[in-house]
Order: structure tokens, then sequence, then C-alpha cells
């Protein structure tokens, strides 16, 4: 034996590593793979359903969103519609007043015209009483003297 090698002794030691690979292999090696395959597993199913949940959160924020834009289409044309009928109203009103309006300057000319034909009549009576009581004084007394009587009244009436 060169160099005090003996191969009985590296064979039982190789043969002892194959012996220890092989139970380890066996008691730690496959546990730990499995384990770790379940590990792996379990946190690509988490990772999944968060996915799928995501998703379907996106979904859903999509379809509110949706709503909401046809919320707000609404409104407005609820907004619009009342306008719409707000403005009909008060165009409404508008041409009610206006009507009234016409009818009361109708009538206050109806009732002007009136008084002014009233007025007229009046001082035609008065103008009529006046010519009459001064034929009278002229029949019965002097001219002169019943000119400036007129012309005296006529001055007071003026004040």
């Amino acid at each position: 034996m060169p160099l005090n090698i003996d191969w009985q002794q590296i064979l039982l030691h190789l043969l002892n590593f194959a012996i220890l690979f092989c139970v380890l292999f066996f008691l730690l090696y496959n546990p730990i793979k499995k384990f770790m395959k379940k590990r792996e597993d379990y946190y690509k199913n988490i990772d999944d359903e968060a996915n799928k949940k995501l998703s379907d959160a996106e979904e859903l924020k999509s379809s509110y969103e949706n709503k909401l834009k046809a919320s707000d289409e609404e409104i407005a044309e609820k907004q619009k519609a009342a306008y719409d009928s707000f403005s009909k109203e008060i165009d409404e009103q508008r041409a009610e007043a206006e009507k009234e309006a016409e009818s009361i300057i109708e009538s206050a000319r109806k009732k002007s015209l009136k008084e002014k034909e009233d007025i007229i009549s009046g001082a035609q009576t008065e103008i009529a009483e006046i010519a009459a009581a001064m034929a009278d004084k002229i029949v019965k007394g002097n001219t002169s003297d019943t000119y400036d009587e007129f012309l005296t009244d006529a001055e007071k009436d003026e004040k």
C-alpha cells in the first residue's frame, strides 16, 4: 500500500456516505421539498385570489363609474327639463301679466274718456247756464254792468 491508503476504509466511508445520503434524502429532502411545494401553491392561490378580487373590484369600479356618469346625465336632463318647464311657466305668467296690463290700460283709457266726456258735458252745461244768466241779465238790465260782473266772476274763477 503506497502512501498508506486503505481501500477498504475508503469504500466503507463511501458506503456510509451513500447510506447517510439516502437516509437524509428520504427523511429530510423529500418532506422539505413537499412542504416548499405546498407553501408555493398556497401563496400562488392567495395571489390568484387577490388578482381575481382586484379584477372584480376594477370591474365594480368601472360599473359604478358608468352608473355615476349615467346618473349625472340623468340629473342634467332633469335640470334641463325643470329649467324648460320653469322658463315656460315664466313665459306664461309674463303673457298673462301683459294681457292683464293691457286690460287695465284699456279700462283706464275708457274711464278717462268717460271722465273727459263728463267734464266736457259738464262744461257745456255750465257754459249754457252762464250764457243763460248773461242773457237774462242783458235782458233785465244794463249791458255794461253785466259785462263787468261777468269779467269779475271770471277773474274770481281763475284764481
